[in-house]
């Protein structure tokens, strides 16, 4: 076994922030957008118009096809974040506030956690542990602090779309380590999309024609959550390591909560603040928590 270093790379920790940065905006686009479309359209049309600039990129770069070790990967990340957790979190968000499944969300580094100790060989220290799972009570607490505590039907949908998004994470940066980030969700969104076309337009085709903000937001879900931000979010994982880079994402719920301050004019508890710098501290505990790689 061989030891990742102790302090990991800048570069890492600069990619997951900005990949984070860009998934903070998904789930209030999200609610904006499933105001006015079908949520199943949503979740599905998203990444099928994803596909269309993955494939050009692909057919520009003349990209090499993934071998087989990484198509498994590709498969398992389509599966995960193409499908899986736009799907869930579309529908969570027909029923729940877009600030309370950022919080539920923060479960997701935890669930990337463990995906990357099953799947890529990642083998977290106990300190690690600790520091994740202090991370996850912190958002369960701060669900409860804001009276979320009961579980609703929009509530399963977003602990559905933890277990997804963390595999789709984790066997995706596997998958970047020799492919690279961007090869990686091009793939992904390229082979899923052959399965979403036929459900997309029969469903598109019976909608109603949205409003020019949904579609803006819409136009964001598909080329910025879907696509670019995936660029930076792989590259993060695969560098710094997906355990301890996943850890950042414990920020997304509360820029989640700050942007729909900011575009939807709600309001921002003083404790959420509290908690967000909680959450700060344990990135930076767990940043320096060994991790071994078999």
């Amino acid at each position: 076994m061989s030891r990742s270093p102790a302090a990991p790379s800048f570069e890492g920790y600069a990619f997951g922030l900005l990949g984070v940065l860009v998934f903070s905006l998904t789930l209030p686009m999200t609610r904006l957008t499933v105001a006015e479309m079908p949520p199943l359209l949503v979740g599905l049309g998203r990444a099928l118009a994803a596909a269309v600039p993955a494939a050009l990129l692909l057919l520009a770069s003349r990209s090499r096809w993934p071998t087989r070790s990484e198509f498994s990967g590709i498969v398992l990340a389509a599966a995960g974040i193409v499908v899986g957790w736009p799907l869930t979190s579309t529908l969570a968000m027909a029923s729940v506030p877009s600030s309370h499944g950022a919080v539920v969300n923060g479960l997701l580094p935890l669930s990337t956690a463990l995906f990357a100790c099953w799947r890529s060989g990642e083998r977290p220290s106990p300190a690690f542990w600790g520091w994740a799972l202090l991370g996850a009570v912190l958002v369960v607490g701060f669900i409860l602090s804001q009276g979320h505590g009961s579980l609703q039907s929009g509530d399963l949908w977003l602990l559905l779309a933890v277990v997804l998004g963390g595999m789709g994470y984790a066997e995706g940066a596997r998958a970047s380590r020799t492919l690279g980030g961007w090869r990686t969700i091009c793939w992904a969104l390229v082979v899923s999309a052959p399965f979403l076309a036929g459900p997309v337009w029969w469903m598109a085709a019976r909608a109603p024609l949205p409003s020019p903000p949904a579609l803006w937001a819409f136009g964001y879900l598909a080329f910025f959550s879907m696509f670019l931000g995936f660029f930076a979010w792989y590259r993060g994982l695969a560098v710094g390591g997906i355990a301890r880079v996943g850890q950042v994402q414990l920020l997304q719920p509360f820029l989640t909560v700050l942007a729909a301050a900011v575009l939807f004019q709600e309001r921002v508890t003083p404790e959420t603040f509290v908690f967000a710098l909680a959450v700060v501290l344990v990135i930076a505990g767990g940043r320096r928590a060994l991790i071994q790689t078999r």
